[in-house]
């Protein structure tokens, strides 16, 4: 198949991009900095040259947006809000264009769409969707719009003959540099891998393999549409995430931090404590439903393949 990767050279698409080229297919990425002939130049605002690339394509995976990694000053909230939704304007107006449109257009979208919960799972079908919720910052509330407002952007996107497919996605752990679980191993690592806050919030994630059999999954899926959950079935708790990291890399021990030392931590790092702090507790509900099954469903196995693969990485510590 062609597969043409909006935004793909971040984290994720550079996982995909590498799995479905060594699959055989033919796979384009938009990027503003195109590097090599399978990279094309857009701008993720306005309709150019780079169409030709959708128009024939069979499959369009758009994971365009600004980073969610960086302080969530106003300013920031912002582009994060318009980069998603443009380009996901964007693409549906080329593939409206497109006289061959793809068969199926998957878009990213994320998890974090779902309330920050302890007492049960998200699901697609009774999961609570958040907004403005008791007992955390105002600001969190605006990253549920950003979510609603991105798939709301594909769903009125006038492309009657292609399936559309919004790609709800817990994090996606691959040894990669640069990637969450380099940098989760990284804390663990200086003895900083301790339960945040408590630890009582949920993680959901996903293995990178899982993430990419998912997708191949849903190309092929022809009755499926709509919002779908990308996450390993049994999120956990911080602390027994981060406990089962430390022990997947021989750490016996990791430091505890409390909220204000999490806020000092994440302005280091230019980040944000909604990424640490929010309890995401989403499950696979339509992916199980349709047969599919995890090779990594358990994070304690997951986390110890990943930490071996990350130790074959040159330069790393045994």
């Amino acid at each position: 198949m062609k597969i043409v990767i909006p935004g793909g050279t971040g984290q994720v698409g550079t996982i995909l991009d590498r799995a479905l080229t060594a699959a055989g297919h033919q796979v384009v990425v938009l990027t503003r900095r195109p590097v090599g002939e399978r990279q094309v130049h857009w701008d993720g605002e306005r309709l150019g040259p780079w169409t030709a690339e959708i128009d024939g394509s069979d499959v369009v995976v758009n994971l365009a947006g600004r980073s969610v990694s960086c302080r969530y000053t106003e300013a920031n909230l912002r582009a994060m809000m318009d980069s998603r939704v443009r380009s996901t304007e964007i693409v549906g107006e080329a593939i409206a264009a497109a006289v061959r449109p793809p068969k199926v257009w998957l878009q990213m979208s994320t998890a974090t769409v779902y309330a920050h919960r302890f007492d049960a799972a998200n699901d697609e079908a009774t999961g609570v969707v958040g907004g403005a919720e008791a007992g955390v910052p105002d600001y969190w509330g605006f990253s549920v719009e950003i979510a609603r407002a991105w798939e709301r952007a594909q769903q009125q996107a006038a492309t009657p003959h292609t399936r559309k497919v919004a790609l709800r996605s817990a994090m996606v752990m691959s040894p990669d540099r640069g990637g969450v679980f380099d940098v989760l191993l990284w804390m663990a690592r200086l003895g900083l891998g301790g339960p945040v806050a408590g630890g009582r919030q949920y993680v959901s994630w996903i293995h990178e393999h899982d993430f990419v059999r998912a997708v191949e999954f849903l190309v092929d899926r022809e009755e499926l549409t709509g919002p779908v959950n990308l996450a390993a079935p049994e999120p956990l708790p911080q602390r027994a995430f981060m406990r089962e990291l430390r022990a997947a890399r021989g750490v016996p021990v990791g430091l505890p931090a409390t909220r204000w030392m999490a806020e000092l931590g994440a302005l280091a790092l230019r980040s944000d404590t909604e990424l640490l702090l929010k309890s995401r507790r989403v499950v696979p509900g339509r992916l199980l439903d349709a047969g599919f099954t995890f090779d990594h469903p358990h994070w304690s196995p997951a986390a110890a393949d990943l930490v071996r693969r990350h130790r074959r990485r040159p330069g790393q510590p045994a």
